[in-house]
C-alpha cells in the first residue's frame, strides 16, 4: 500500500484554474461534487485547483491506510487549524505527543461503565423536553424537531461535562457556543476569510462570543480546583486524572480546551443524529412500529436505563443506520507529512487528503441498495462480514471520536422514549428533505412535526 518504489504516477480528477471555483461548486453541492468526484473517476480522485493538489478517497481500504495502517504520516491538517480559535488543542485538533498524553488521561473518563452513569442525566432532560410537548400533543400544533433536539442535546452536554444547564439559568453560554458553530462553519467554507483579530462584524461577534465562553469555562475549573468539589461529571473525572507516566494532569489550558471541544463534539453531532433518525423514521411507518415493539417489551412505560441498552438492540440499529445515510462528519481532511504511495498513485508530503464517510457509505461494493434505510444492516453478522472502514461515523483508527459510546447511548435511549410517549408526524409527509451542508449535516429548513400521545 505505501511502497514508493516503481515510477510516480497521478490519479485521474477534475482541474480548476483558480480556486474560487472550487469555493463556489463546494458551497453550492458539496455532497453532489464528491459524489460526482467518486462516480467520474473513481475511489482515488486527484482534484487541481492551479498548481495546488488535493486527494479524495473513498475505498474502505485506502481509508484505513490513512486512518491506521500509516496513521503517523497523516495530520490533521489546515482546515481543522482553523478550528483552533475555538477548540485550541483539544482531542480533536492536537497532534502527535501532546495529543497521545491527553488521549491517556481522557480514556478513562470515556469508559463504557463510566459513562453509563450518565443515563439517568440523560433521561431526566429528555423527560424535561417530552413533557414540554403535552401542550403541542393536545392543540395540534407543529414545532421544529431540529430545534429541540438541539437544546435537548445542548442541556445534556452541559450537565453531564460540568453540570451546567446551558439552556436554563446560563443560557447566554449556550447562544454563545451557537455563535461560535457557525462561526467555524464560515471559516471552514471560506479559504479566504478574513483573520480572528480583524475587527470584522462577524469577527468581533465570534470574538465576544468567546470570551463569554472563556470566563464562564475558567471560573468553573478555577472553582473546582480551590473547592475540590466532585459531583461526579466528566470535569471532575478530567481533573483527577494523572498521567501513568509522570503522575501529571491537565493544565486549566488543556482543561478548557477539551471542555470546548466535548460541548462542540457532543451537542450538534448527536443533535443531528436525532433529527435525522424520526425523519427516517417517518417515511418508513414499518421501521418505526417495530422499533416501537421492541420498546414496549424491553421497558413498557418505564424509564430506560443503562441495563436496558442491550434490549433495545434494533433501536440502536436504527440509529446506526442514520448515522450511515446521514453522517454528521460528511468529509473530513487529512495532511500527508511524508511522501506516500496509495493505490499505486503517488502522495506527495504536505498534500491534503480528504475523506468523505458521505460517499463511503454509499459505495455500492460495500452497501447494497446504498440509499435504502435498512436498519438490519447492523446486525451483528452483517457488520462482522463488512470492512471496518466502510463505515466511519466517528472516524477510525487511533483518532475514533473518544465519545463515540456516549453519543450511542444517548441517541438510544432518546429515541426510545420518544417513541414511549409520542407519535411524530412531519407537518408536509411528501416533503423531501434536503440535506443542509454546516459542519455537520443539518435539515435545511429544520424538521417540522406535529406529534400524537401514544
Amino acid at each position: 500500500m505505501h511502497d514508493l518504489s516503481g515510477a510516480p504516477s497521478e490519479a485521474p480528477g477534475p482541474f480548476f484554474w483558480e480556486p474560487f471555483t472550487v469555493a463556489r461548486e463546494m458551497t453550492r453541492d458539496p455532497l453532489g461534487m464528491m459524489e460526482r468526484m467518486q462516480r467520474d473517476y473513481g475511489d482515488v480522485v486527484r482534484l487541481r485547483v492551479g498548481p495546488i493538489a488535493y486527494y479524495t478517497l473513498f475505498h474502505p481500504e485506502h481509508i484505513k491506510h490513512v486512518l491506521q495502517d500509516n496513521n503517523r504520516n497523516y495530520v490533521k491538517g489546515p482546515i481543522v487549524g482553523r478550528a483552533k480559535v475555538l477548540i485550541g488543542e483539544g482531542l480533536f485538533s492536537s497532534e502527535g505527543d501532546l495529543w497521545r498524553c491527553q488521549r491517556r488521561l481522557a480514556q478513562p473518563a470515556f469508559h463504557r461503565q463510566r459513562i453509563g452513569a450518565f443515563a439517568d442525566t440523560m433521561t431526566a432532560c429528555g423527560h424535561d423536553m417530552l413533557d414540554s410537548w403535552h401542550g403541542m400533543a393536545a392543540t395540534g400544533a407543529s414545532f421544529d424537531l431540529m430545534a429541540e433536539t438541539s437544546r435537548v442535546t445542548l442541556r445534556i452536554v452541559g450537565k453531564t461535562l460540568f453540570s451546567l444547564d446551558l439552556s436554563g439559568d446560563a443560557a447566554t453560554v449556550g447562544d454563545a457556543f451557537l455563535i461560535a458553530l457557525d462561526y467555524l462553519v464560515y471559516r471552514a467554507f471560506n479559504l479566504v476569510a478574513a483573520p480572528v483579530r480583524v475587527p470584522t462584524p462577524r469577527n468581533l461577534r465570534f470574538r465576544r462570543a468567546l470570551r463569554v465562553l472563556d470566563d464562564v469555562v475558567m471560573r468553573i475549573i478555577d472553582t473546582r480546583r480551590r473547592t475540590g468539589d466532585d459531583p461526579g461529571d466528566l470535569l471532575s473525572m478530567l481533573l483527577a486524572a494523572r498521567d501513568e507516566d509522570t503522575g501529571k494532569g491537565m493544565s486549566d489550558r488543556q482543561l478548557r480546551d477539551e471542555i470546548m471541544t466535548f460541548v462542540l463534539a457532543g451537542h450538534e453531532t448527536t443533535a443531528v443524529t436525532l433529527g435525522w433518525t424520526w425523519y427516517l423514521l417517518g417515511r418508513h411507518p414499518e421501521i418505526e412500529e417495530r422499533l416501537r415493539d421492541e420498546v414496549q417489551r424491553a421497558i413498557g412505560g418505564r424509564t430506560p436505563g443503562f441495563e436496558d441498552l442491550p434490549a433495545l438492540r434494533y433501536v440502536r440499529m436504527v440509529v446506526e443506520e442514520a448515522l450511515r445515510l446521514y453522517p454528521p462528519l460528511w468529509a473530513f481532511g487529512r495532511q500527508a507529512v511524508g511522501e506516500d504511495r496509495i493505490d499505486g498513485y503517488r502522495i506527495k508530503a504536505g498534500t491534503p487528503v480528504n475523506l468523505s464517510p458521505w460517499v463511503t457509505h454509499r459505495h455500492p461494493g460495500f452497501w447494497e441498495e446504498p440509499e435504502r434505510f435498512d436498519p438490519e444492516r447492523f446486525t451483528p453478522e452483517r457488520v462482522a462480514s463488512r470492512h471496518r472502514f466502510a463505515y466511519l461515523p466517528f472516524s477510525g483508527g487511533p483518532r475514533l471520536c473518544i465519545g463515540n459510546e456516549f453519543a450511542l447511548m444517548e441517541a438510544t435511549l432518546l429515541v426510545a422514549m420518544m417513541a414511549q410517549r409520542y407519535r411524530i408526524e412531519p407537518v408536509d409527509p411528501a416533503r423531501r428533505v434536503t440535506p443542509e451542508v454546516r459542519l455537520t449535516i443539518r435539515p435545511l429548513g429544520g424538521l417540522p412535526v406535529r406529534v400524537r400521545a401514544v
